[in-house]
């Protein structure tokens, strides 16, 4: 690990919790990208989950709608 890169994470534990939350979830984006795996995180398995039942109930969710939320999982 670099000098920098450690000398930022350091500093994290100083950082808002929205901030923290953040790059943990831009790390675990860069980790999917390099593993080709990505884990779904327990809040993304409950919106998936209500989504599925949402087309069982016959309900759709936009486009727009699903496109954030593949963003949120550092798919697009």
């Amino acid at each position: 690990m670099t000098e920098t890169a450690r000398d930022i994470l350091d500093r994290v534990n100083s950082w808002p919790q929205e901030d923290i939350d953040e790059l943990v979830e831009m790390a675990r984006a860069i980790e999917a990208r390099r593993t080709g795996r990505y884990d779904v995180a327990p809040e993304e398995e409950a919106a998936i989950r209500e989504g599925l039942a949402d087309l069982d109930r016959g309900e759709w969710t936009s486009e727009e709608a699903m496109r954030a939320f593949w963003q949120r999982c550092g798919v697009l």
